[in-house]
């Protein structure tokens, strides 16, 4: 190989063990010599198991020579969430209290993965509650940015996110309630897709209690990598069932065909928000590439995405002041139940009958945004609409916090909305990573990984750019 093996996509080490290029010792030791160079600097790990993965590696070589059965993921290093349950340890989502909380059990996208071979390296950090979109906590600290320490990893999934651009493994699980997934990819030049509710199972056997009914409908699991085809890779393996979860459904990966060429709808729509020039020239890259890939690419007004953004914050902003602000004033930091103000003031937090009233309009805006999808299958939209953004910029007031969200519309709403929607890079913006998102049917998360795989064959892989200048520095 002349490139280290820790630098490989999942594919590709997938592909190596299988050919006995390499074991899968090799990998992980190259990989956890990354992780010991460069994470005490990034803080993306805060729980580190490679002690425990080498041991495993070794038995996934034994199994290999024994002509055991390789999964899709055999021998292939992972990282896990610290807000999702690993079994025989804590899962304390950013809070010292939780610190000690013990995992009964493995929840399902932990479960699916070992299932199919992978080996979990390390638990990656997250804000508080996983509700900012920066990655900072009093327990564990600030993750850094490694294209510049002065800029956001992302939240919540920004130990996922820095630990992806790192190269500390090729996949990373994160989840996604307002763009945990999407805000870390579109900060640190990954990619990512937000899967549809039900695609992939959701469960901790360590959580008290339920979650709030909107939180169900909008939260869900997922991978950051370094490239596209991991990300299908992952979550493929993710989307195995568990009977723990009720809203999993069982549909298939990979949908019927649809009649070529695929149109896709082109929005610019800022809804009054000073868009960075940069961040449209992106877009207008991003639908020429695909148009040059044989999508009919069209420029049309979608349904608003303003309306069901404002609504994330109204309708779900009554379940987080109902249910999480008292945990955050209970046992958090000053900054985060600060943060929960600036969520309260940003929207118009309802009260429990407008609740279940915004819940039902619900209802007809989905289903303005299916009828607009049945016509046109993918969305090429903005993500954020401005650059990537300093790590603490949500804490510097109410004014910045406002930018933020205001700026992110097409991330808060597709969530309220349901939908499946993925994040590629599209190049540098202010010399940081910036992203474009393909927004999708319901279930149909392969057409939006096959144009993210489009775009990203015309930008390459971002990340590499950032290996390059390490070299060269």
């Amino acid at each position: 190989m002349t490139r280290p093996l820790w630098q490989l996509s999942a594919c590709e080490m997938s592909e190596g063990l299988r050919a006995r290029r390499f074991l899968a010792v090799e990998i992980m030791e190259s990989v956890t010599d990354r992780i010991g160079a460069l994470n005490n600097q990034l803080n993306a790990i805060v729980s580190d198991y490679t002690e425990q993965a080498l041991i495993d590696a070794e038995a996934a070589d034994a199994a290999t020579a024994s002509g055991g059965a390789m999964g899709p993921l055999h021998g292939v290093p992972v990282t896990i969430k610290t807000n999702v349950d690993v079994s025989g340890t804590p899962t304390p989502n950013g809070l010292p209290v939780f610190k000690d909380l013990i995992a009964p059990d493995d929840s399902p996208v932990v479960r699916n993965l070992r299932r199919a071979g992978a080996i979990v390296i390390g638990r990656t950090n997250t804000p508080e509650l996983s509700m900012r979109a920066t990655t900072d906590n009093p327990l564990h600290g600030r993750t850094r940015n490694p294209w510049d320490e002065a800029a956001s990893p992302g939240g919540s999934s920004g130990g996922a996110s820095a630990a992806a651009a790192a190269g500390f493994g090729p996949i990373h699980h994160g989840n996604d309630i307002g763009g945990s997934l999407r805000f870390p990819a579109f900060t640190c030049g990954l990619a990512t897709v937000k899967p549809t509710l039900g695609r992939i199972p959701a469960f901790n056997p360590s959580a008290l209690a339920e979650r709030g009914l909107m939180s169900q409908l909008m939260s869900v699991q997922g991978a950051i990598c370094r490239e596209v085809r991991d990300v299908r890779l992952a979550t493929r393996v993710m989307t195995e069932g568990d009977a723990r979860d009720p809203w999993w459904v069982p549909v298939p990966f990979d949908g019927r065909p649809i009649e070529n060429p695929i149109t896709v709808a082109v929005t610019q729509e800022s809804h009054g928000y000073p868009i960075h020039a940069d961040i449209l020239a992106g877009i207008d890259r991003a639908a020429g590439y695909l148009s040059d890939a044989g999508y009919h690419v069209v420029e049309v007004k979608t349904p608003s995405i303003l309306s069901a953004a404002q609504s994330w914050f109204s309708v779900l902003g009554h379940e987080l002041q109902t249910l999480l602000l008292p945990v955050a004033k209970e046992h958090g930091s000053q900054t985060i139940q600060d943060i929960f103000a600036h969520y309260a003031n940003i929207g118009d937090v309802i009260d429990a009958e407008s609740y279940r009233t915004g819940i039902a309009e619900r209802t007809t805006m989905t289903r303005e945004w299916n009828l607009f999808l049945d016509q046109y299958p993918l969305v090429l939209s903005p993500f954020l609409m401005r650059p990537t953004y300093p790590w603490d910029y949500d804490a510097r007031g109410f004014d910045a916090c406002a930018d933020l969200f205001r700026s992110a519309i097409y991330s808060t709403g597709v969530n309220y909305l349901s939908l499946p929607a993925g994040v590629v890079p599209i190049g540098l913006v202010d010399d940081l990573p910036a992203g474009v998102q393909l927004i999708g049917r319901r279930y149909r998360e392969d057409l939006i990984l096959d144009a993210m795989e489009s775009i990203e064959q015309r930008v390459g892989v971002l990340v590499h750019r950032l290996w390059e200048r390490e070299t060269r520095d």
